[in-house]
C-alpha cells in the first residue's frame, strides 16, 4: 500500500447516471483504496480516470460521451482512463470510435476487475455477461454521499418489460441480494454513522420475486425495524401495482420507514398505459393515490411522467394534466418520450413530432408547478424535522436542509435563513417553516431533535 502511495498513483472517479450507479462506483472507490491508490477530486492531478456511465437514454449516453471527452482534455498526458457501466455494456463500439485512447473498458457486472483494469500495462476491455453488479460478502465500499445518508441496493435488473424502456435488455433479468445480505450491509452503515438508508432497485416491490417469495419486501423492511436505534428508511422506487395493503401497513407501523413514496406512473390515460405495457390502469393508479392520502395522511407522493408517447392524442393529454390538478403529487419528473433502439416502442406507429413533445412538456411542468406552490402552503406555521446538510451555495448566512419528504438530489429543499442553533451538519433539528419558494421550503431551526421524540411532521 505504501509502496503504491509513494508511486504517486492518484485516482479520480466520476460516476454518471442513478442511484445504484453511484453504489457501483463507491464499490470500485472501496477496491481501489484497499489496494492503497489515493483518491483525488482533481482531474488533472490524478494518474487514473474512472468513468462509470449510464446507457438508459441517449440525453445520458451524450453526457457520458461528452464527459469522457473533457476528461481527455483535463488529464495528464501519462494519465490512463478506464470507462465502465452499462454504456460499455450494449455501446462499446461507439465509445471505441470515439475515443481510441481509452485504456480499459469494464462491463457493468465487471466491476470487482477494476484492479487488473488499473494494471493491464496494455489496455484492454472485461466486458462479460454478466450485465448488473450486486455486492456480495465482504465487498469493500467507500461511500461517496455526505456521511449522514447512503444508498442500499437490493436488486438489480428488471422483471418488467415497458414498451420505452431498454433497461432489461442492459441490466439483464431481475436479481435480488438474500435477505440476510441487505441486513447485513444495512447494520454495517448504520454503524458508519450514517442516518437515512435509501433502498434502491428498479422496483422494490419485485424484491425476491425471482425466488418466488410472497410479501419478501414487507418482510424486509420489518427485520429492519426491529434494529435499535434512530435512523430514517426511504424508498426508491414502488410501482403502483407493487403498493400492497400490507405495505402500508408496514409504513404506518414505524416512523423511522419514512411515508415517501417514489411511485412511477408515467401516463393516466389506460389506453396510454397498456401501449406502454404497464401492469396498471388509469383507475388503479387513482385508486391508489386515494388509499395512500387517507391511509398514510403525512405521505410525500413523487411519480415521474412521459409525455409525447406514440400515439398521444391531445384528450389523452389533457387527462393526464387534469389528474395532476385532481391529484395533486409533491414531487414530479417530467419527460419526453424519446425512441430508444431496440425498445418495442420505437416500432409504434405515429411518433409525435419534437414540437408537439416540447410544448406538452413545458404546459405539464407549468401546471405542477402551480399544484405546488399551493401544495407547499400547508408547511407554513409547522415544525418539522430537517437534516440540515450544509451551508447554502449562494450564502454563508444560509443553510439548506432536508425534511422527510425530499430525497437527496432530486426533490427541492429546506433553507434555513436562522441558524443560530445549528452547531453540527447532518443532524436533525426541528424546524419552524415560514415560507415557500416554489418546491422549496424555508423557515428557523429551533432545537436539535431526535426522530423517536417527535412526530415526522405537525401537519
Amino acid at each position: 500500500m505504501n509502496e503504491l502511495l509513494r508511486k504517486g498513483n492518484k485516482i479520480h472517479f466520476t460516476s454518471l447516471g442513478c442511484a445504484r450507479n453511484l453504489v457501483d462506483t463507491e464499490i470500485m472507490l472501496g477496491l481501489v483504496i484497499q489496494a492503497g491508490y489515493e483518491v483525488t477530486g482533481e482531474e488533472s492531478e490524478a494518474d487514473f480516470l474512472v468513468v462509470n456511465t449510464c446507457g438508459f437514454l441517449e440525453s445520458a449516453r451524450q453526457e457520458g460521451l461528452n464527459t469522457i471527452e473533457e476528461l481527455f482534455e483535463e488529464k495528464k498526458e501519462s494519465a490512463k482512463l478506464v470507462v465502465a457501466g452499462c454504456m460499455v455494456q450494449k455501446h462499446s463500439s461507439v465509445l471505441k470510435e470515439a475515443f481510441p485512447k481509452i485504456h480499459y473498458m469494464l462491463g457493468p457486472g465487471d466491476l470487482e476487475k477494476i484492479l487488473d483494469a488499473l494494471e493491464a500495462n496494455d489496455g484492454g476491455e472485461q466486458i462479460t455477461s454478466a450485465r448488473s453488479y450486486l455486492q456480495w460478502g465482504q465487498v469493500p465500499r467507500q461511500l461517496a454521499t455526505p456521511k449522514h445518508y447512503a444508498y442500499l441496493k437490493i436488486a438489480e435488473g428488471c422483471a418488467k418489460r415497458c414498451s420505452f424502456c431498454i433497461i432489461p435488455t442492459i441490466k439483464g433479468p431481475l436479481k435480488s441480494k438474500p435477505t440476510e445480505q441487505v441486513l447485513k450491509e444495512f447494520n454495517a452503515l448504520l454503524s458508519q454513522g450514517v442516518q437515512e438508508i435509501i433502498l434502491i432497485a428498479q422496483d422494490l416491490g419485485d424484491f425476491g420475486r425471482e425466488r418466488k417469495e410472497k410479501g419478501a419486501l414487507e418482510n424486509l423492511l420489518r427485520e429492519m425495524l426491529k434494529v435499535k436505534g434512530d435512523f430514517w428508511i426511504r424508498l426508491l422506487y414502488l410501482y403502483p401495482d407493487e403498493i400492497t395493503d400490507e405495505l402500508i401497513e408496514v409504513i404506518k407501523s414505524d416512523s423511522r420507514l419514512l411515508p415517501y413514496l417514489d411511485m412511477p406512473i408515467q401516463h393516466i390515460n389506460s389506453d396510454i398505459l397498456k401501449a406502454m405495457r404497464r401492469k396498471t390502469s388509469g383507475e388503479h393508479i387513482r385508486e391508489t393515490y386515494k388509499k395512500l392520502r387517507k391511509e398514510l395522511p403525512n405521505s410525500v407522493i413523487r411519480t415521474s411522467l412521459m409525455v409525447g408517447f406514440p400515439g398521444e392524442t391531445e384528450e389523452q393529454f389533457e387527462e393526464l394534466v387534469q389528474f395532476v390538478q385532481d391529484c395533486p403529487l409533491d414531487n414530479i419528473g417530467v419527460f419526453q418520450f424519446s425512441t430508444e433502439e431496440g425498445a418495442h416502442a420505437e416500432k409504434l406507429p405515429n411518433h409525435l413530432p419534437e414540437p408537439i413533445k416540447q410544448e406538452r412538456y413545458e404546459k405539464l411542468m407549468q401546471t405542477q408547478m402551480e399544484m405546488v406552490r399551493e401544495l407547499n402552503q400547508k408547511y407554513i406555521g409547522q415544525k418539522l424535522q430537517v437534516i440540515i446538510e450544509g451551508y447554502h451555495p449562494d450564502s454563508e448566512f444560509l443553510m439548506t436542509g432536508r425534511f422527510y419528504g425530499q430525497c437527496p438530489e432530486m426533490d427541492g429543499q429546506v433553507i434555513i435563513n436562522d441558524c443560530q442553533v445549528v452547531d453540527a451538519f447532518g443532524k436533525l433539528y426541528e424546524v419552524e417553516i415560514t415560507d415557500v419558494m416554489d418546491y422549496d421550503l424555508i423557515g428557523a431551526a429551533l432545537r436539535p431533535i431526535k426522530p423517536k421524540k417527535a412526530p415526522l411532521a405537525l401537519i
